[in-house]
C-alpha cells in the first residue's frame, strides 16, 4: 500500500457534520469506553490521523451494543484546508468496513449533533417466517414462537403519541435526570415476512425501544392487552417490563434538523427493508 494521503494543514478552523452508517454488531455502542470497541472511537481516531492531534467527535445519540444506525449523525472542529464536503471521503479511507460516512458539511459554530436535533427516529424489525434466513438474521428478531398481530400492536402504540413520564421503560445505569420523552409518531406495519416498528421522539430514554419492544411483542402475541400496556407506563410499573428485545433488530433511523445540513437523500430513508417472495410468488417462478 502507498502512503495515505497528507494535507497542508492552517489555522483557519470550522465544524464539520457527518452522516454516519453503522453495522452494530462488533461494536460496544456509539460511545468510547476503556477497552471496548465504539464507533466514536473508531472515527475520532481517524480523524486524529488527518489533523494530527486529538479530536472529540459529538454525536445525535448513544446506541447501545449491537445497535446499527443508518444515519447516525456527529460533528468535529477541524483545523486545515480539507473542504468539508470532501471529509466523508478523507474517513472513509481510514475506516473500518463496518462505519460509513454518507456524507460531510459544514455547519455553523453554534450548530450541535445532539442539541441542534428535533428529533430521533428508530425502527426495529422482527422477522416472522418460521423458517430462519441467514442474511436477515444480522438486522431483524426471528420472532417465529407466535403469531403477532401488528393492529394490536398499534392500538397500544397510539395513546403513546405526546409527552409522557416513560420511566417504566428506561433502563438503570442512566445519566438522565428525568424520564419525560416527547413522542412524535409510533407506527408498526407489517411487511411480507416482517415486521417493523418505528418510534420517533425528541430523545430517548437508555434502553428504551427495546424495552418497548419486549412488552409491545406480547402485546401482539395476545396475552397483553393494549389498554393494560398502556396502564403500565402510565403507572410507572417498571418491575413488570421484564424482557427487551434483541439489540441486532434496531436501528437509529435518521435523525431530524430544523435546517438539515444534508439533502434528504442522504439521510432520509437509508436503511433497506427486506423483501421476501411469497408462497404465491415462489410457487409461480418454478412454473
Amino acid at each position: 500500500m502507498g502512503k495515505p494521503l497528507t494535507y497542508n494543514l492552517h489555522p483557519n478552523s470550522g465544524r464539520i457534520a457527518l452522516v454516519i452508517q453503522y453495522l452494530g454488531t462488533n461494536f460496544s455502542g456509539w460511545q468510547r469506553q476503556p477497552h471496548h470497541r465504539s464507533v466514536q472511537q473508531e472515527i475520532e481516531q481517524a480523524i486524529a490521523t488527518v489533523l494530527q492531534h486529538p479530536v472529540t467527535l459529538h454525536g445525535a445519540g448513544r446506541t447501545d451494543t449491537g445497535v446499527h444506525a443508518a444515519a447516525q449523525v456527529a460533528h468535529f472542529n477541524a483545523t486545515g484546508s480539507i473542504p468539508a464536503h470532501r471529509w466523508a471521503n478523507v474517513l472513509n479511507s481510514r475506516l473500518p468496513d463496518d462505519i460509513l460516512i454518507r456524507a460531510s458539511a459544514s455547519v455553523a459554530p453554534d450548530w450541535h449533533a445532539r442539541f441542534s436535533a428535533s428529533w430521533r427516529r428508530y425502527r426495529y424489525t422482527l422477522y416472522i417466517d418460521k423458517r430462519p434466513n441467514l442474511f436477515v438474521r444480522p438486522f431483524s428478531w426471528h420472532y417465529y414462537y407466535a403469531p403477532l398481530d401488528e393492529v394490536l400492536i398499534q392500538e397500544a402504540l397510539n395513546p403513546l403519541i405526546g409527552k409522557h413520564h416513560l420511566a417504566a421503560f428506561h433502563r438503570a445505569n442512566s445519566g438522565r435526570s428525568h424520564s419525560w420523552v416527547d413522542v412524535q409518531a409510533a407506527e408498526c406495519y407489517r411487511n411480507g415476512s416482517f415486521i417493523h416498528i418505528e418510534i420517533q421522539a425528541n430523545g430517548f430514554l437508555y434502553g428504551m425501544v427495546r424495552l418497548l419492544v419486549g412488552m409491545l411483542v406480547q402485546v401482539g402475541r395476545g396475552e397483553l392487552d393494549p389498554k393494560d400496556f398502556t396502564e403500565l407506563w402510565v403507572n410507572q410499573c417498571r418491575e413488570k417490563v421484564r424482557y427487551a428485545a434483541p439489540a441486532k433488530g434496531l436501528c437509529l433511523l435518521r435523525v431530524g434538523y430544523p435546517n438539515s445540513p444534508f439533502p434528504p437523500e442522504v439521510w432520509f430513508d437509508t436503511q433497506p427493508k427486506f423483501l421476501l417472495p411469497t408462497l404465491s410468488e415462489a410457487e409461480y417462478c418454478l412454473k
